[in-house]
């Protein structure tokens, strides 16, 4: 009983300001606004009216929900009590309300405080879905013990509950009166990680130069945690970068000093007597040269005799390898203290902070969905005026947001690419999210289908919700024909006619959501359902339509970039391929996988070649091999198709 017994928290003083916090201003005057009672119960008192119990913090892992709590309690300076939620989950019936009694007592008793239940979505699922009684139990006490802060006593305990999965919790819980605020903490925007960085970097010594807007701008997709550990990582490049000069400096003169010492002990032995005499008895240049060369010669024998001379018997592989290790331990063992001159050099600089980006991996990513894409309009051949239309679509309100926002331009308009396969509508929705720098999420149509009912929809509503914490996002539907068909053509009640008034609704609500952008792809935008092509959803289509012989040019240079990757024979004429008569009907990734087919061809040759050829160079004959094996993906009569769909759809 005394190991239980010691479980229920204790109260603790935080010392977590919100000076420590950076880049959620907004949120802080929203929680100021709930936390004038615990300073000043008297104007609650006045007005008659019974002050907030609590407010629930959701948002994705590690953005700073419970550095929040601690700086409330931190900056209030009031008593903090931590529990985390499953601390009060026991296997003896009972308990666990027992637990949940006892913390709220021990809150009343020392209030004024802050009350923090930390993952409060383990402890609280909907009822009508729990899975136990005991599930069931925990949340009808936990509804009773907040409804029991009413009374004036006990009004100046602040329960603050923390989690990432909101919809999850039992919606008593989350009805006035309990929870009577719910404040959600997104993945921070480029401005938001800038101030974090400045927090995080405030007590470090950093460069002179350092510039935390350009490494805000390289971190898309991270919330605090993820810069926290960048900066951890980055401080280790700097150490092991500061530790690896200082042992190439030791080595150096090690190495330097050796040779002053060795070097005379050789030069007084016997030979060198020989040498003398040799260089007196000739007096030519030549022999001046001989005797140089002897000298060398003493010199390289001598270290040769030292070198076999030395106990290791071990493979020359094995040293350089043992070394590694040994000489970090012998510097960790043996070293003395770094002096002052020495300490002052040491300091992290900018490009510390992008070697730990590769070790360092953002929340975006690893909750299922990719962030700013590395496509550029550089890796893009041809469709100029499709790249004006998205650009004044997507980057313009990003780059320019008063003076959209000065015309009354506030929503941003919905974009659908249509066109046959393969002619680079993913790969445009890719570079205009790079381009803008907003994060990307990338949804195949059928991914999000499910066969259990209501699955489809939660899946939707999941994709927008995390647009709306990763804003400014882009949000592009992939094969979109696949998710949003003509509810007309399909059986009522389906799956696909519920998805279909899902992703309507969610468009629907976007209007006020102004940084979240969508755009779709589709082969066949006449399946599509129209109400989804209406204005104030995807309300432009743009026709993404086979290359011209120019545009075929245009691609073919930058898929080998200008002829240099792979590298194109002088014979190689781009435009003269383009203009071919069996190109004419190529889309984009048709040209990718010619020149592709043609560098395989090249490689075969260069297997099979018995010259010793360092580089690989393409020749028109390999293309001519690759004309002939690749076949293009649109035909004539799918052409007609497509150019009637351009006349009905076209915008540009």
């Amino acid at each position: 009983m005394t190991g239980r017994s010691k479980k229920v928290p204790q109260v603790t003083q935080s010392t977590v300001k919100f000076a420590d916090l950076g880049g959620i201003d907004s949120t802080l005057k929203e929680v100021c606004k709930l936390l004038v009672h615990m300073k000043h119960p008297e104007v609650y008192e006045q007005l008659g009216v019974t002050p907030p119990r609590g407010f629930l913090l959701h948002g994705p892992p590690g953005c700073g929900k419970t550095l929040l709590a601690h700086a409330i309690a931190g900056e209030l300076e009031l008593p903090f009590i931590k529990m985390a939620a499953t601390e009060i989950v026991s296997g003896v019936s009972g308990e666990s309300e027992e637990k949940l009694r006892s913390v709220f007592e021990n809150a009343m008793s020392s209030a004024p405080c802050i009350l923090f239940l930390d993952e409060i979505d383990s402890i609280t699922p909907k009822r009508e879905t729990a899975s136990k009684d005991m599930e069931r139990r925990i949340v009808s006490q936990l509804l009773s013990c907040m409804d029991d802060l009413s009374s004036k006593i006990s009004a100046h305990v602040l329960v603050i509950g923390a989690t990432n999965r909101p919809d999850s919790i039992d919606p008593a819980l989350r009805r006035a009166g309990r929870f009577d605020r719910e404040i959600s903490m997104g993945i921070p925007n480029e401005a938001a990680r800038q101030r974090i960085l400045e927090v995080l970097c405030r007590s470090l010594k950093v460069g002179p130069d350092f510039d935390y807007l350009g490494l805000a701008h390289l971190t898309p997709g991270y919330v605090g945690a993820d810069l926290m550990a960048l900066v951890r990582e980055a401080a280790i490049t700097a150490v092991n970068r500061a530790f690896k000069s200082l042992q190439e400096s030791e080595a150096f003169s090690k190495s330097s000093s050796e040779k002053v010492t060795s070097v005379p002990p050789v030069a007084v032995e016997g030979p060198l007597e020989a040498i003398s005499e040799e260089e007196s008895a000739k007096e030519n240049g030549e022999t001046v040269e001989k005797g140089t060369a002897a000298k060398e010669a003493v010199a390289e024998e001598a270290v040769a005799m030292e070198i076999s001379d030395a106990p290791s018997q071990e493979p020359p592989q094995e040293p350089p390898k043992e070394e590694g290790y040994q000489s970090v331990l012998s510097w960790l063992k043996g070293s003395a203290p770094l002096n002052q001159e020495q300490l002052e050099a040491l300091f992290i600089t900018i490009s510390d902070f992008e070697r730990a980006l590769k070790h360092v991996q953002p929340s975006a990513k690893r909750e299922g969905f990719a962030t700013v894409p590395d496509v550029t309009w550089d890796d893009i051949g041809a469709l100029h005026k499709i790249r004006e239309e998205l650009q004044m679509a997507i980057l313009a309100p990003v780059k320019h947001r008063e003076q959209f926002k000065s015309l009354g331009l506030n929503n941003p308009p919905g974009i659908l690419l249509a066109g046959p396969p393969g002619c680079g509508k993913t790969l445009l929705a890719k570079a205009v999210a790079n381009e803008s720098g907003v994060n990307f999420i990338s949804v195949k149509g059928p991914e999000l289908l499910n066969m259990y009912v209501g699955e489809s929809e939660r899946a939707v509503r999941q994709v927008f919700q995390r647009a709306r914490n990763s804003s400014p996002c882009v949000i592009f539907f992939d094969e979109l024909d696949a998710l949003c068909p003509r509810r007309s053509d399909s059986g009522e009640g389906g799956s696909s006619v519920r998805v279909v008034n899902q992703l309507l609704t969610e468009m629907d609500g976007l209007e006020e959501r102004k940084n979240v952008f969508i755009m779709g792809a589709t082969n066949r935008p006449d399946i599509v359902d129209p109400a989804v092509l209406r204005p104030g959803r995807l309300d432009k289509t743009l026709y993404v339509g086979l290359p011209t012989a120019a545009d075929r040019f245009d691609i073919l240079r930058t898929i080998t970039k200008n002829g240099t990757k792979p590298l194109l024979g002088s014979d190689v004429i781009l435009e003269d391929i383009a203009n071919k008569e069996s190109c004419s009907f190529y889309t984009g990734a048709d040209l990718a996988a010619l020149v592709r087919e043609a560098s395989v061809s090249a490689l075969r040759e260069f297997f099979s070649s018995k010259d010793q050829i360092k580089t690989i160079t393409v020749h028109q004959r390999h293309f001519e091999r690759a004309l002939e094996r690749v076949r293009p993906s649109v035909s004539a009569k799918d052409q007609v198709v497509y150019d009637k769909m351009k006349a009905r759809f076209q915008v540009l």
